[in-house]
């Protein structure tokens, strides 16, 4: 029998304000969020309506909101979107933030309603099945305006095993898993081990230029974001960094981003992040 497991909806309602938190505090988070914000700041448009699809707790959302433009979040997660509204009114930008429950395959809005679409932190790796991804896929491309831009983060299938192998955690499974990708229920039966996670689908990064390509997306680029620091997922490893000088603190971070953008790096980081445009 498949081990039960919370699918994303139940996972993030039950993980509440921690993914808010994971891009505000530790250095793995902090990585994350300094990568995407910074290609955020050069690639979007000056102005203009913006979509923050599978937009969680509103991190992104507020990002973007302080700076001028007007976001609308769709989450399926009913905790996450109760938090966003949250999160939006104490920081001031719930006038400039719609935040409405849904799904990324289905986005429910018209052609071309947006100036740019975000797809950031991975929700493109919670759908298991390879239609599913197509579908949504094809929604950020459909709701985006011509010549728009289109940023999706996912997880990495390379960065995750690479993890895996360094923390000891799960070994077996792992070349199951570099076969296929799905970190899922079936998997962890298979081998008898427990799910800390929700399902995941986690990618390559040609696998994830091919999903946008597919949907008629013009892929510019496809960067790490954690890069050279994944390993900093864990928390044992963090402690190794934890009383970093300013100066060393700087350092470690220009490394990693001056690197990110090397394709071995990217394959390697737990998060990547693409930019398309319509």
């Amino acid at each position: 029998m498949e081990k039960d497991r919370p699918d994303p909806r139940e996972f993030y309602d039950s993980y509440g304000r921690d993914e808010w938190h994971r891009l505000e505090t530790g250095i793995d988070g902090s990585l994350e969020f300094e990568a995407t914000t910074a290609t955020l700041r050069e690639q979007l448009p000056a102005d203009g309506q913006v979509l923050d699809a599978g937009g969680g707790a509103g991190r992104y959302a507020v990002w973007l909101a302080e700076r001028g433009y007007e976001v609308t979040l769709i989450d399926l997660s009913k905790r996450q979107t109760e938090l966003a509204r949250e999160y939006t009114a104490e920081n001031g930008v719930s006038e400039a933030v719609s935040v409405v429950r849904g799904s990324i395959t289905d986005l429910g809005a018209d052609d071309g309603s947006f100036d740019a679409t975000c797809c950031l932190g991975g929700p493109l790796s919670h759908l298991l099945e390879k239609r599913q991804r197509t579908r949504a896929a094809r929604e950020l491309q459909r709701v985006t305006v011509p010549d728009g831009p289109v940023f999706a983060s996912v997880i990495g299938l390379l960065g995750f095993v690479q993890l895996y192998l360094a923390t000891g955690y799960q070994l077996e499974l792992l070349p199951d898993l570099l076969d296929h990708g799905n970190y899922d229920g079936r998997l962890l039966t298979k081998y008898d081990d427990e799910q800390p996670f929700t399902d995941t689908h986690l990618f390559r990064k040609d696998e994830l230029k091919a999903l946008l390509s597919k949907a008629g997306l013009t892929v510019e680029e496809v960067v790490g974001l954690e890069g050279l620091g994944s390993l900093f997922h864990d928390a044992a490893i963090r402690k190794n960094v934890a009383e970093l000088s300013t100066a060393e603190l700087d350092a470690l971070k220009d490394v990693v981003r001056e690197t990110n953008d090397d394709p071995v790096v990217t394959d390697l980081s737990i998060h990547m992040l693409a930019v398309s445009r319509v």
